[in-house]
């Protein structure tokens, strides 16, 4: 068979040994393994007639040039933030003629036609997607449109739908939790109020589980609004009781005061996302403001994305892999490759767009603490989830 794998959406440790797994099977049992560089952009640009376009989007993998790539983190393959079902005119390539194309209501331009158009021409019999809920989400539309496709779930938040586990997010809450230890030597050396912005849009499991580990005074997360007041008064008590008088709490990004909105930039993502980011900063102004006490302010963003993959995150990602390769030699299309339970199972290549992916706030938070609650693991998962 002639498989192509793409990776889109926000890098994450793991990706690249999920692609040296499939390439390296994929040799091994006779396919051809055709690497789509950028994302879903690869296929949106890639012009049939432009010989140009074909090294640029396109690259054959093997076992020798992805020998070494597990051992980095990123994606050797390269990504991007594109949906081709929702196309600005202005960022359309101009060989499609964007010009002549009728937009929807939101001004929005569909070439999926094209993207079909340039599987169809690079043979490829069956697709590997691997990213978050946008990324699969436009895989779920192929599968629509009839186009095998077998999906692999990343994404360092852990909040796509239908799986427990994602590649990207144990790596994440390693680094995490090394950051916030190291950042203690300097809010205890100073006294301060120690705010640590993780990355989170709709899921706070980032900043729940990494507090859970780091043993951090409090966690604020974003499916629970907060006051700002009463988390004041809760760090104070905590600087109190800390006999080297300092209090440390984690925030996602995704975070808002009650009453207020989330705090995000003008930037618009091509999947319609504003980009999120600054509620550390003003819940440490804030912080400062009401209590008196210097804070310190760190968001430690990208940082949780770069790098190396941690022994959790190869594993994962190298058995995810595999598993997409018995579903495709099974020909068990319209997949998605996932973990439930704490085993390796698969689940429908729509699951991405069956729900939103949250903290279980009853079960694992303390609303009133703004803390996790996890003093009985007993017959938990094991990703607490």
């Amino acid at each position: 068979m002639r498989i192509g794998i793409l990776t889109g959406g926000g890098d994450v440790p793991g990706l690249n040994p999920a692609i040296k797994a499939v390439a390296y099977r994929g040799e091994s049992e006779g396919h051809e393994i055709i690497g789509i560089r950028r994302g879903w952009m690869g296929l949106l640009h890639y012009n049939p007639d432009d010989p140009q376009t074909h090294e640029l989007f396109i690259r054959p993998l093997n076992k020798a040039n992805t020998r070494t790539i597990d051992r980095t983190g990123g994606t050797f393959l390269h990504t991007s933030r594109v949906n081709p079902g929702r196309i600005r005119r202005e960022k359309a390539p101009a060989f499609l003629k964007p010009e002549e194309q009728e937009a929807d209501e939101e001004g929005f331009l569909d070439f999926t036609p094209h993207v079909l158009k340039t599987l169809e021409h690079l043979r490829i019999d069956v697709l590997i997607p691997i990213g978050g809920e946008d990324t699969l989400g436009y895989a779920a539309r192929l599968h629509h449109e009839g186009f095998p496709i077998v999906s692999i779930p990343k994404t360092m938040d852990n909040d796509v739908f239908g799986t427990d586990f994602c590649i990207g997010f144990s790596t994440a809450v390693t680094r995490s939790v090394r950051f916030i230890h190291q950042l203690r030597s300097t809010a205890g050396s100073h006294e301060r109020l120690g705010v640590i912005e993780l990355f989170g849009r709709h899921c706070g499991e980032t900043s729940l589980i990494s507090a859970y580990l780091a043993g951090v005074d409090r966690a604020i997360i974003s499916e629970v609004p907060f006051d700002i007041e009463k988390l004041a008064d809760l760090l104070m008590q905590d600087k109190r009781a800390n006999p080297s008088h300092y209090a440390m709490m984690t925030i996602s990004e995704g975070a808002r005061i009650i009453g207020e909105e989330i705090v995000h930039g003008d930037k618009v993502d091509p999947y319609g996302h504003k980009k999120l980011g600054g509620i550390g900063t003003v819940t440490a102004d804030r912080l400062q403001k009401i209590t008196g006490e210097a804070t310190l302010i760190q968001e430690v963003a990208y940082l949780m994305r770069s790098g190396e993959p941690d022994a959790l995150d190869v594993m994962v990602a190298v058995n995810y892999a595999n598993i997409a390769m018995d579903l495709i030699a099974t020909k068990k299309f319209g997949r998605m490759v996932a973990l439930r339970d704490g085993r390796y199972t698969d689940v429908t290549a729509e699951s991405p767009l069956l729900g939103v992916k949250t903290v279980d706030v009853r079960s694992l938070y303390d609303v009133e603490e703004y803390r996790p609650k996890v003093w009985h693991a007993h017959g938990k998962p094991m990703f607490l989830y």
